[in-house]
């Protein structure tokens, strides 16, 4: 195999690398090689020489010898862990891909292989070239945690992770590294002071040790403090080395237009940012609270203990005498000195009640004598002070305005009736009663002067006039819209009237519904409830006789049951009555005092019945008293019950509006003092939140009155509005008072004779 010549090898010297850097590197490392071989080999030299005819290379490589072709110089792989070479070819050494050398070997014979150390090392010059030792690469680094390894292999993790921990992570054997017990600032402090070498050291949190700096550290750490740069040999203001010659050039190196990137908003960071924010958002990005802050100073012979800890009495100072006033002046002006009269008055008083100080006027100060109850006053406060016991009253400073309830706005809750809109007038007397049809088109009135009127809403215009010849007491219209019958007390008699405002079949079915049989001999209805079920052809309905005087009527939800209520009835003061079967019962429950007012509930089969104290209700398919209401008030006029069925209102004789949560507590929710006299009825929206009362006053009060279906959430309770219009007479003022079944609109009925509409 040839051998590159020496022409060639020169050739691939000339890329860069120095060839003498290169010869003493490899010169240096196939010394050492050598001379450790040639103490291995020397005994075995001169044997080895006798039996073998060639010369083993001692600075072979036990890797694959790399020879290279005669033609293009590549590596060829011989196989063999052996290379025997002759004594008069060219070695060619690479000792990397770029840069190489040659030499010749010295005329080795077959049986000249007992050579010595120098002639081993003189060959490891010249022919250990093509060994692998030879391309060893020597790796140098700067970095100052390759002299010291840590001890804490917890790895790239933040420590507070371990900050109520015992350890701060674990060594290469997976072993808990133990927290070392670190100084107080106390023990820090007299550390410094006896050590003037303790400003060196600095506490390593990773390893949990403390590290003395070097001098050559506290340099550096001085030059970067002072804004230096941190090698001594670096220098900051070396000369400026042009790399381009500018002399011969005639164009720039660019003369590329600046991008319009440069002078307008990064789009890129703008996203980024809002990136950001949706994440700050969202509270994937979570920010560091604040760390505690340790006391900057304590008490350093006092116990652990804290003011708060402490127990005891707490001393309260004595209070301070009153500061004197003008009339205790030596020359107090003439308003403060008493006359000779006062004087007079003075000593006609009790000695508790005459002032302690007469003020006198003097001259001058040194004339003013001793005060002769110095001692005595002083004696006393003293005593007041040993005697009494100090206490301390904590005054909480509360604005006013703070403990009213926060309601919301009366814009916010329209509509409600604001105004009169329209007024019905014709009845000679007081209107009692009003009453208006499920449908909203008409409303029913009734006075004292014995007539019953039906009036049409939206015109004002009467259509319809019953003259009974006797005083109403009260009205009530049919709630079903397919029965327009009006019931109308009056004296001892119901009239249950056919008004004749629906369409032929609804009068047809009217008159059939209305229709009374002569009873029979054996008919024992009448004599247990002393009612007679009588057909009034003059008025066209029914007429029931009852044995006293009724004062009202009231319709079940259904439309088919009504009652009755005879304050002086006893024990048949409330009254059922079926109309579809013609039939009258009285109610199985033991009333407790003078009934005032009945109701049935909205939705349930309850009934309430109202006496001048208290409010009962009852279940009427259990026949047992469900519950038992207090009013508080001195007499109940009225009430009425929400549509929701869980809520009341109560008006009362001394001008009380109580709001009932049944579901809450038997006692009133809300009482209000609205109005200055009685209050005669109230009444409820069937699907506004709003409520009314009417009184005496001549005024109507409008209330908004929200019920929640949440039963965690009190009812909200609002004063809305103060409707004014009506004329006293005799004493009484709105008799009665009736919302729209669909608008919120307001009827009052007043003792002037007169119907008004108010509207929002």
């Amino acid at each position: 195999m040839k051998v590159p010549k020496k022409s060639s090898l020169q050739k691939k010297l000339q890329k860069g690398v120095k060839k003498e850097e290169t010869d003493n590197l490899l010169e240096k490392q196939k010394i050492e090689e050598a001379v450790e071989i040639s103490k291995e080999e020397e005994e075995e030299a001169a044997a080895a020489a006798a039996e073998e005819n060639s010369v083993e290379s001692p600075v072979v490589s036990d890797a694959d010898d790399e020879v290279f072709s005669d033609d293009d110089g590549s590596l060829s792989e011989s196989g063999s862990e052996d290379s025997h070479l002759s004594g008069e070819e060219d070695v060619f050494v690479s000792s990397d891909g770029e840069d190489s050398f040659d030499a010749k070997s010295d005329n080795v014979s077959g049986n000249g292989a007992s050579g010595s150390g120098r002639d081993d090392v003189e060959r490891g010059k010249d022919d250990d070239a093509g060994s692998d030792d030879s391309r060893t690469v020597v790796e140098e680094s700067d970095s100052s945690e390759d002299e010291v390894a840590p001890r804490n292999t917890v790895g790239d993790v933040p420590l507070e992770w371990y900050k109520d921990e015992e350890h701060i992570g674990y060594d290469l054997a997976g072993k808990k590294i133990k927290k070392k017990e670190r100084q107080d600032k106390l023990d820090s402090f007299l550390a410094s002071v006896d050590d003037s070498k303790n400003w060196r050291r600095i506490y390593d949190e990773y390893n949990d040790e403390e590290v003395e700096l070097t001098k050559d550290e506290v340099k550096l750490v001085k030059r970067l403090l002072k804004g230096k740069a941190p090698h001594t040999d670096f220098d900051p203001y070396a000369p400026y080395v042009d790399w381009f010659s500018w002399d011969d050039s005639k164009h720039p190196l660019s003369s590329a237009p600046e991008p319009k990137r440069r002078f307008i908003p990064s789009k890129w960071e703008s996203k980024k940012v809002v990136q950001y924010v949706r994440a700050i958002r969202k509270g994937l990005i979570k920010f560091d609270e604040k760390p505690k802050e340790e006391p900057s100073a304590y008490l350093l012979w006092g116990d652990d203990s804290t003011a708060i800890d402490r127990q005891g009495l707490a001393y309260i100072p004595a209070p301070k005498p009153k500061l004197p006033g003008h009339d205790e002046s030596y020359n107090p002006s003439l308003e403060y000195i008493p006359t000779q009269e006062d004087l007079n008055s003075y000593q006609l008083m009790f000695e508790e009640d005459r002032p302690k100080f007469i003020p006198k006027r003097f001259t001058s100060l040194r004339n003013v004598p001793a005060y002769e109850k110095a001692v005595k006053e002083n004696f006393e406060r003293c005593m007041d002070l040993y005697l009494c016991a100090r206490v301390r009253k904590k005054r909480i400073n509360i604005d006013p305005e703070s403990l009213k309830p926060k309601l919301p706005s009366r814009k916010d809750l329209r509509p409600y009736p604001t105004s009169c809109y329209l007024e019905y007038k014709g009845h000679k007397g007081p209107v009692v009663s009003i009453s208006t049809d499920s449908t909203g088109q008409w409303i029913a009135s009734g006075s004292s002067d014995g007539t019953v009127r039906i009036w049409e809403v939206e015109t004002g215009r009467c259509i319809r006039i019953w003259e009974l010849g006797e005083s109403v007491r009260h009205v009530s219209w049919n709630p079903m819209p397919e029965r327009p019958i009006l019931a109308v007390c009056m004296g001892e008699d119901v009239y249950l009237l056919n008004s004749g405002l629906g369409n032929a079949e609804e009068h047809n079915s009217l008159e059939e519904l209305l229709s009374v049989e002569t009873p029979s001999a054996d008919d024992s209805d009448h004599d247990k409830t002393n009612v007679n079920w009588v057909q009034d052809d003059k008025n066209g309905g029914i007429r029931l006789k009852h044995f006293k005087t009724v004062s009202s009527v009231e319709w079940h939800r259904k439309g088919d049951y009504f009652s009755t209520l005879m304050p002086s009835g006893q024990s048949k003061a409330v009254l059922i009555h079926l109309l579809s079967k013609k039939q009258t019962q009285r109610i199985p429950f033991k009333l407790h005092g003078l009934p005032v007012s009945t109701a049935f509930h909205p939705s349930r089969s309850a009934f309430f019945i109202s006496t001048k104290k208290n409010i009962r209700v009852y279940d009427l398919l259990n026949q047992k008293l469900i519950k038992k209401l207090e009013t508080g008030v001195r007499e109940v006029s009225s009430i009425a019950i929400h549509p929701g069925g869980d809520n009341l209102i109560v008006g009362s004789r001394d001008g009380k509006l109580c709001w009932f949560d049944m579901d809450l507590s038997s006692q009133p929710y809300r009482v209000l003092n609205c109005h200055p006299k009685d209050i005669n009825k109230v009444a409820f929206h069937r699907s506004y939140p709003l409520f009314a009362s009417s009184s005496d006053d001549c005024t109507a009060y409008v209330f908004h009155g929200m019920v929640y279906s949440d039963l965690n959430q009190n009812p909200l309770i609002v004063p809305l509005e103060i409707l004014r219009g009506h004329a006293s007479e005799n004493g009484r003022g709105v008799m009665d008072c009736k919302f729209h079944p669909r608008q919120p609109w307001l009827f009052t009925a007043g003792a002037d004779s007169v119907i008004k509409l108010y509207c929002h």
